[in-house]
């Protein structure tokens, strides 16, 4: 098994962002900023939103934060992204998902500006992405095929299953595969698919993200074959001092004696999500100043 950690190609982006925004405010401009809503107390998303805080200050970049209790009402979100989209002082708008049911997540991405959707979620630029324009590329997707070019993964021509189908990863994922310069063959799964492992056993390319433990093991994959695990799933264990231990979608385990390249949970794509986010912001920096 050949672990393909994304530490090194996290820190290789973050590097060259760090001499970017330097060069950058040297030509006078202001640092890149990036506005943070954080809606209730769930742990995985307070943690996520600390790194994103920890990468920016590790940048240079500015970093606004609001926090919500989850019973906010949904206008009071949707005022306050109004009032950031005209902020001249921030660059990017993220709002962590999930957000609390009472509230509509389609509605409050929607509302974002698309020149300020640095997590590419809004209708604006993900019909851009479809048709091949200029896009804000979303995180985790994006995060994957720099991957994918870090390790010399080849992509043309190459099976791929994505098993998901999230408008986070899954879809996304599966259009960037099949456009002009990635040129992959991409199958499309999920949960229901029946006889997963029909599909799964002849593809060069297997990326999954259901969030779900165990989706799939080393039986669902062919020698030589590339595992791409996006999940980041929570299981309790005693043994942990925090209580609980962190594992992918796939089981890591199983691959131990086989000859597939696999990206570890946690150390895999989780990592590069945070840099990819931080290489949005910067575009979105960049193209206010033009």
């Amino acid at each position: 098994m050949k672990r393909l950690g994304c530490k090194e190609v996290s820190e290789a982006v973050l590097s060259s962002l760090k001499e970017r925004t330097e060069l950058f405010m040297k030509k006078g401009n202001r640092a890149p900023s990036l506005a943070v809503v954080l809606v209730g107390h769930d742990p995985a998303s307070e943690t996520y939103v600390s790194k994103k805080a920890e990468a920016c200050e590790a940048l240079g970049f500015l970093h606004f934060q609001f926090s919500f209790e989850s019973d906010v009402p949904e206008s009071s979100l949707l005022s306050l992204i109004d009032e950031l989209n005209e902020r001249s002082d921030i660059d990017g708008i993220l709002v962590q998902l999930p957000l609390p049911e009472t509230i509509d997540e389609r509605k409050i991405i929607e509302r974002i500006a698309p020149e300020k959707d640095v997590d590419g979620f809004s209708p604006v630029n993900a019909g851009r992405m479809l048709t091949g324009g200029k896009s804000f590329i979303p995180c985790t997707p994006k995060g994957i095929l720099r991957t994918l070019e870090y390790y010399g993964v080849e992509t043309v021509g190459k099976k791929v299953v994505v098993i998901g189908r999230s408008n986070i990863v899954g879809k996304p994922m599966a259009v960037l595969l099949m456009q002009k310069g990635i040129d992959a063959t991409v199958t499309v799964c999920n949960t229901r698919t029946p006889d997963l492992r029909e599909y799964t056993i002849g593809a060069d390319i297997i990326i999954v993200a259901t969030g779900h433990p165990g989706t799939i093991d080393s039986s669902y994959v062919k020698d030589g074959a590339v595992v791409i695990d996006v999940g980041v799933n929570r299981i309790p264990d005693s043994t942990k001092a925090k209580g609980f231990r962190l594992t992918g979608d796939a089981d890591y385990s199983s691959f131990k004696d086989r000859d597939v390249s696999i990206t570890p949970v946690p150390g895999g794509i989780g990592l590069m999500t945070v840099s990819m986010l931080m290489e949005n912001t910067f575009e979105a920096a960049e193209r206010r100043a033009e």
